[in-house]
């Protein structure tokens, strides 16, 4: 009995979101619209090097690295500056060239150069840098000469293949897709309480955990279908497959259980979507860390999205396994517990 009376629910549900045509047209189009950008973007990357240098007293490493083809170079004049670059991913990879460098090699020394890499700088940069500081040192003294090299990464150490960006903008496109539902969900809840649809439904047979259960089984299945469509159009899918698939499922009970809290939160449509666009972007944050790693503060992982973003991105541009991402599974359903507990309650005492 009650499985027929939630099918019906969500039969009425889903009637009830096709007919609300700005969510409904926005996202059929949002869809279209993330896939159409993923293909049009480039599926290479810019070879030119962007590099830094700290080369104090060294004019001429400086000048030569500045007109070198295929280098794009800047010198700084601060160590700090320099690493402040590379930690915003301004530059990717710097050099810094000890101030003595040309007085330890006129005395045989081996002096130590720093080479700083972003956490988006690949391993085959690593050594292209390793050969081009070789060659500063020969510049500067007409003869090769021993270096000790040292590398510092700064930020999150994710070396690995080269990544086109249309790739790094998976992650984002699946929290605007399941953002999208977000809204979706607290729409349709907000517009039966407006309605007083509820009440009317309630002298039936039907009880209110039938109702909770029927949304949320809309709101998890409309979510998981699209992102999952769209994971797979990509190729989001091509690495750990069963793994990608539990992330966006447990994502799409986030955004589920985001919904709940919305349109507990929100007296009207108006107050859904200040809630909604408010929850949205907070969900966003996170996203520009997937396509920029390094670029955000500690502070970002607290956020719900966080840990979503990161296994998206960790699956699908680098290889990681379930193993790697476990944590990031536990945390997404504690918060979606807590949000949906949360709308929840807060919903029943509306309702009554």
């Amino acid at each position: 009995m009650s499985a027929h009376l939630i099918m019906t629910l969500i039969k009425k549900d889903l009637k009830l979101f096709t007919r609300n045509q700005f969510y409904f047209i926005m996202t059929i189009v949002g869809l279209v619209l993330y896939i159409g950008m993923y293909f049009v973007m480039p599926k290479t990357m810019d070879e030119t090097m962007k590099l830094g240098i700290y080369a104090p007293g060294m004019p001429l490493i400086e000048n030569s690295l500045v007109n070198d083809e295929g280098i794009e170079a800047k010198s700084f004049s601060t160590l700090e500056e320099l690493r402040e670059a590379v930690l915003k991913n301004e530059y990717p990879v710097a050099i810094a060239l000890p101030e003595d460098l040309l007085t330890r090699l006129a005395e045989g020394e081996k002096p130590i150069v720093t080479v700083y890499l972003s956490s988006s700088t690949t391993e085959e940069m690593k050594g292209a840098i390793t050969a081009l500081v070789k060659q500063l040192a020969f510049l500067a003294t007409g003869q090769d000469m021993p270096l000790e090299m040292r590398s510092e990464v700064l930020g999150p150490d994710l070396l690995g293949a080269q990544i086109p960006w249309r790739d790094r903008l998976i992650p984002m496109m699946a929290i605007m897709i399941l953002g999208t539902e977000i809204l979706s969900l607290a729409a349709l809840i907000s517009t039966e309480v407006e309605q007083n649809t509820v009440s009317a439904l309630l002298v039936t047979p039907l009880k209110l955990h039938h109702l909770f259960t029927a949304k949320a089984i809309l709101g998890i299945g409309l979510a998981f279908i699209q992102v999952l469509l769209f994971m797979v159009v990509v190729g989001g899918l091509s690495h750990e497959i069963l793994t990608m698939t539990l992330v966006l499922f447990i994502g799409s009970i986030l955004v589920t259980g985001s919904g709940f809290l919305v349109a507990s939160l929100a007296r009207d449509m108006m107050g859904v979507t200040s809630w909604g666009m408010l929850l949205m972007i907070i969900f966003f944050i996170p996203a520009l860390g997937g396509m920029m790693p390094g670029i955000l503060s500690g502070w970002a992982k607290v956020l719900p999205s966080y840990h979503l973003v990161d296994a998206i991105s960790r699956l699908s541009n680098y290889g990681a396994s379930f193993n790697d991402i476990s944590g990031h599974v536990l945390i997404m359903l504690g918060w979606s517990a807590l949000f949906t507990i949360s709308g929840v309650l807060t919903l029943r005492r509306r309702y009554r």
